[in-house]
């Protein structure tokens, strides 16, 4: 019974403590745009003698308690990795659970009483959906068609999840749509001119009307960009690499990141 009561003093303590720090990070600049890599749930799992699947259902709660703290900083937009298009090379048990847990957690969010509805957030899912399956796909289709109702301030939140995602193919598939929108708005090839500005309008993130990405995480050590978000990733991008698998990811790993992109904002004024 004391052990009880202690351990909730304890998590009645550290709840005061975060919420006086995300009290105290919002009073300073904060980006608008924020993505992460979710890597290391198969590592955390084998490390924890847990089964992949489970280390993947407890990456998910990862996310949404993150979540919900970028939106109680007003963080605008976060954009999440998913599910990469190379992702279908894994063994066919883990990819069916993946995809079934994509369903489930969809669903779950197109709920009235979910994050989503509280904070008035949109839900995008970017990248070649069309290879997902077709359960899959009238969760995504529900889910985005429940959201888009969100809209009770100026600026809505966004939430932006990379399923079936490829940079290299989110270019080519903006190239191509600026190259055929050119084609039948010029009247002669002479005419036709393509810019960065042309292209930038038809990737999926821009499509789905999300702010420049400021900040990118990739967490589990590893330090390469996996084909993620290649265009976006520009010269005003923050890209950090963190050790933590991502389901032991938390608000103390957060926070680093963030007085790092404040001390540098402020430098800048």
């Amino acid at each position: 019974m004391l052990f009880r009561a202690l351990s909730w003093l304890r998590a009645k303590a550290t709840q005061r403590v975060e919420r006086l720090l995300l009290y105290v990070l919002a009073s300073g600049p904060i980006p608008q745009h924020v993505a992460f890599v979710m890597d290391g749930n198969r590592r955390y799992a084998r490390l924890n003698h847990k089964a992949i699947a489970q280390g993947h259902s407890d990456g998910f709660l990862t996310l949404r308690r993150l979540l919900e703290t970028c939106l109680r900083l007003h963080i605008r937009c976060v954009s999440v990795y998913a599910f990469a298009m190379d992702n279908f090379r894994r063994p066919p048990e883990e990819i069916d659970h993946l995809m079934h847990l994509a369903h489930d957690k969809l669903m779950e969010m197109s709920r009235h009483s979910d994050i989503l509805e509280q904070y008035g957030v949109r839900l995008n899912v970017l990248g070649k959906t069309a290879l997902l399956p077709e359960y899959v796909q009238e969760a995504i289709r529900h889910v985005e068609g429940v959201t888009r109702k969100n809209d009770r301030c100026a600026l809505t939140a966004i939430l932006n999840i990379h399923m079936s995602y490829s940079a290299q193919d989110e270019i080519a598939t903006a190239v191509e749509s600026t190259i055929q929108m050119a084609l039948e708005d010029a009247e002669s090839a002479s005419d036709i001119c393509i810019t960065e500005k042309d292209i930038d309008a038809q990737l999926f993130t821009s499509l789905a009307a999300s702010p420049p990405l400021e900040i990118l995480v990739r967490t589990s050590g590893v330090k390469r960009l996996s084909d993620y978000m290649l265009w976006q990733c520009n010269e005003n991008t923050q890209i950090h690499f963190v050790n933590a698998y991502w389901p032991d990811f938390s608000l103390w790993d957060f926070v680093p990141i963030l007085l790092s992109y404040q001390r540098k904002a402020w430098g800048k004024q």
